[in-house]
């Protein structure tokens, strides 16, 4: 399953921001893998807080092997042993065991997650120890599809900003002021944002880069 921009809020941003129009075209039609099963998105989440994406992949391939069912009973189960062989630390494994008790209680309810707003989701889910609002963002665009997450906790959205309007920085304000420029389509905007950060227009620098 997958996040997919549409050819409809792609001319929406081609439409409101000539610059992003113009990464748009560079870049063609982005989608990106999603993970529609909101326990196992927020286990993810946890594991890869603070370690590289490389990492944080080792890991999860790691426990699925040793936790196919990756459900919150089963996850609860795993000793403190299992989760250190996991590669998963002390702290994490009480964040995942937390959740899996939120979901196995009824506390946290898939289906009525799904009717909340975004504010409410975000505010829902950073409830549960070791949630954010950066990681509540990304189950919002991850795992629940949401189609307007332009995250301001994003390192990489910020980069990738200051590399397609040329700013030494992105100030909140700033920030907003493009966040409502590019709402609906927040979401397929953050796609191309990224992409623009992890280097795929090689002539745009990172501003940022030539402080000292």
């Amino acid at each position: 399953m997958y996040f997919k921009c549409s050819d409809c809020e792609l001319d929406y941003l081609k439409s409101k921001d000539r610059r992003l129009g113009a990464v748009i075209d560079r870049i063609g039609v982005l989608r990106r893998p999603v993970n529609p099963d909101l326990f196992s998105a927020l286990v993810y989440c946890v594991v890869g807080q603070q370690i590289s994406g490389r990492a944080q992949q080792a890991i999860m391939n790691r426990l699925i092997d040793g936790c196919p069912e990756m459900t919150p009973a089963a996850i609860s189960a795993l000793s403190a042993d299992r989760f250190r062989a996991f590669g998963i630390s002390a702290r994490k494994a009480e964040y995942i065991r937390g959740i899996g008790e939120t979901f196995r209680s009824g506390e946290l309810d898939p289906k009525r997650l799904r009717r909340m707003s975004d504010a409410d989701v975000v505010r829902t889910l950073t409830r549960l120890k070791g949630i954010g609002v950066w990681t509540a963002e990304m189950i919002l665009l991850f795992s629940l599809r949401r189609p307007d997450v332009l995250s301001f906790g994003d390192l990489g959205i910020h980069r990738g900003m200051r590399m397609v309007y040329r700013h030494r920085a992105i100030s909140r304000e700033q920030f907003e002021r493009y966040r409502r420029r590019l709402s609906p389509c927040g979401s397929a905007a953050s796609l191309y944002f990224w992409e623009v950060a992890g280097g795929a227009i090689p002539e745009l620098t990172d501003p940022a880069a030539k402080q000292k």
